[in-house]
């Protein structure tokens, strides 16, 4: 390199005329186009020239020379067409040098103004080609089309970003968009904004969305979604869950098809020789009075000097075989999801609520656990087999809390449910006692909440009743070494009562110690129920992992073929995240709509229970509602764990999952 030699460079995205001053080693002092002197490393130069400029004029003389030095290689760039460059040579795929590429647009003498029109073209460009200085690889015709692409997509977003915050800023004030905004654009940034109010971060649009809403002034995610609602986006009381989850509450064309071709299928079963014919035994449903899916019932018999107690599942794999249409959507969903507003079944309707639903008077399939009871109610013996059933009562629990002390047959039942619950308690287990919360919403949007006795005669029956046939559908599968999906607990990391005599405030935090369940293909103890073995299998129309147990004792039964360990590891690693998400959208709904109601109770004076101190406040729990929520420390009172307070409700948002109250 020498002094006056005229020299390129990059600065800030652009390509400057210089000339060499001084030469230290690798660093170079250069005077630019612009009249600054720079300092920077030679290996920085884009491009070296053999032209020199004389050092002995004056510096106003070479600024001058490298304006018109740069103009005329600016003038230059038009007579080079990359695009046409690249038709040429981009089928050989080959590096090709700086010399190779000017002689193909210059092939008359060309000079280093003509170099430096190539470099200045491309760089612009950077389209087609890819260059390393002194040489240029054509890009094939799949990147050119990539990056197309992408900077169309980069201008899109840049045009919307430009004035997104500003048709923004218009909608918030009941304006209509600029006359220039297309009712395309207007949409594409409502489904920005829904978007990034959904998945946040995770949304693809999320820098788009942001600076949209910063423009625009908006307050936080709470001022986005009243903006969703004001556009009818979303409702005022919209289930953001389903959305986030994707969660369908509908089923496809394809599978409800399905569905109404079973339905109507004519049902004959006077040739099984297989299944028992149960159908003389007076056989009762006993669910809650809404329920339109029943799936269990319960018989009680005297047979000689013993009882025989039955419990009998619907047959669900009798009409939903593995991998069909109906079987895959109940697999993606995972269970049906109960909310107050909403039911969003596994099942189709036509048969969560038909075929498959043990209806008063209609013949069905089912698997039937038969257990043989000594006279003081000992369990003597068991079989599970499949059976033809006839459902000649239809109960509520209300309709069994009134009988639990008349009826003969609802009498026995309690006692042997008393009977069982004591054997699993003798055993250690965990008996947790709180009232269930029911929230309801009718027709006209009211909203309605009662406090559920989940020791009610009826609730307790069925509850250990269901228990028992768990566990022996457990005991069943494990003595038949058939792989299944085995629930176990470890011990709870502390215990704070024995028995069922805990307090509400101790049945309330003794879930706080209790072991996560674990499920395993091997059968284990389940602490918390004090079993040996636990399965769950008697909800075949409302949950996929009952569906499948049930599948595994039909294979044992010789009814179909049974799942191999390997599918049954696939299975619980399917299952676990949507199970999750239906854990999650059950709660959050129903806290939500319980929030509702209690936005309509300004003011009213409630009784909590003190759970915990924290450090600037105390954790209470709300009993009519059970409900926890915060109770800030203030001076002048001091409480501790399981005192029994009065509070006043100040203010609940049920959106943003607030409530407040102060002691009172």
């Amino acid at each position: 390199m020498e002094l006056g030699s005229i020299v390129e460079y990059i600065d800030r995205q652009k390509i400057m005329c210089a000339v060499i001053l001084e030469v230290k080693n690798t660093r170079l002092r250069l005077l630019t186009e612009n009249n600054r002197e720079v300092k920077l490393s030679a290996g920085r130069l884009l491009h070296e020239d053999k032209a020199r400029i004389d050092m002995s004029v004056s510096r106003d003389n070479m600024v001058s020379t490298l304006k018109g030095v740069a103009d005329k290689r600016k003038a230059l760039i038009r007579q080079v067409d990359v695009k046409d460059l690249w038709e040429v040579l981009n089928t050989e795929q080959v590096w090709i040098d700086l010399e190779t590429m000017t002689e193909f647009c210059f092939p008359d003498s060309p000079s280093g103004d003509h170099e430096s029109a190539i470099i200045r073209a491309f760089f612009d460009d950077r389209l087609y080609f890819k260059f390393n200085l002194d040489k240029f690889f054509p890009n094939s015709a799949e990147k050119v089309a990539r990056i197309v692409a992408q900077r169309q997509e980069e201008e899109r977003k840049s045009r919307i970003a430009e004035f997104g915050g500003d048709v923004l800023k218009r909608l918030l004030n009941d304006m209509p968009p600029p006359v220039d905004v297309k009712e395309d654009d207007t949409q594409e940034i409502i489904g920005i904004l829904k978007s990034y109010f959904l998945f946040g971060e995770d949304s693809q649009e999320d820098a788009l969305a942001r600076a949209m809403i910063s423009k625009a002034g908006l307050e936080g995610t709470t001022g986005l979604f009243q903006l969703l609602v004001k556009l009818k986006v979303f409702d005022e009381n919209e289930n953001i869950d389903l959305l986030r989850y994707e969660i369908s509450t509908v089923f496809s064309d394809d599978i409800l098809s399905t569905a109404r071709k079973l339905a109507f299928s004519v049902q004959d079963f006077s040739g099984d020789r297989i299944r028992r014919d149960l159908t003389a035994l007076p056989l009762m449903t006993i669910d809650g009075q809404s329920t339109l899916d029943f799936d269990d019932a319960i018989s009680i018999e005297r047979v000689g000097d013993h009882y025989r107690l039955g419990i009998h599942i619907v047959d669900v794999g009798h009409y939903v075989h593995k991998g069909d249409v109906v079987d895959q959507e109940a697999l993606s969903r995972g269970s049906s999801i109960y909310m107050p507003d909403q039911k969003i079944s596994m099942l189709p309707t036509e048969l969560s609520e038909g075929l498959c639903s043990l209806k008063a008077g209609e013949l069905r399939p089912a698997i039937s656990t038969m257990v043989n009871l000594s006279h003081s109610l000992e369990i003597i013996d068991y079989e599970i087999l499949p059976s033809l059933i006839n459902i000649k009562h239809q109960l509520t629990y209300y309709d069994v809390n009134l009988a639990a002390d008349q009826n003969q047959d609802v009498m026995i039942l309690r006692e042997i449910a008393q009977k069982f619950r004591q054997r699993r308690l003798d055993a250690g287990a965990v008996q947790i006692s709180v009232p269930e919360i029911n929230v309801w919403l009718a027709d006209d949007g009211t909203i309605s909440v009662n406090k559920i006795n989940r020791e009610s005669p009826g609730r307790m029956l069925v509850a250990e009743l269901m228990i028992l046939a768990n566990w022996l559908s457990a005991r069943y599968l494990a003595d038949n070494d058939m792989p299944a999906i085995f629930r176990t607990q470890p011990a709870p990391r502390e215990r704070l009562y024995r028995g069922d005599e805990g307090t509400l405030y101790q049945n309330w935090m003794q879930r706080r110690f209790l072991s996560r369940f674990v499920l395993s293909q091997h059968a284990d103890k389940h602490s918390g129920l004090g079993l040996d073995a636990y399965v769950t299998a008697t909800s075949p129309i409302r949950k996929y992992f009952d569906l499948v147990t049930q599948r595994q004792i039909r294979a044992a039964l010789g009814l179909e073929q049974p799942y191999t360990s390997e599918e049954m590891d696939r299975l619980i690693q399917w299952l676990g995240v949507p199970m999750q998400n239906v854990s999650r959208i059950q709660s959050g709904r129903h806290r939500f709509w319980l929030l509702k109601y209690l936005e309509q109770c300004i003011g009213d004076k409630e009784e909590a229970i003190v759970l915990k101190k924290m450090r600037n406040n105390y954790q209470i729990l709300l009993s009519n509602y059970m409900v926890e929520c915060d109770l800030p420390i203030s001076g002048g009172f001091v409480l501790k764990p399981e005192d029994l307070i009065q509070v006043t409700i100040q203010n609940v948002r049920a959106r943003e999952d607030q409530i407040v109250v102060y002691i009172g």
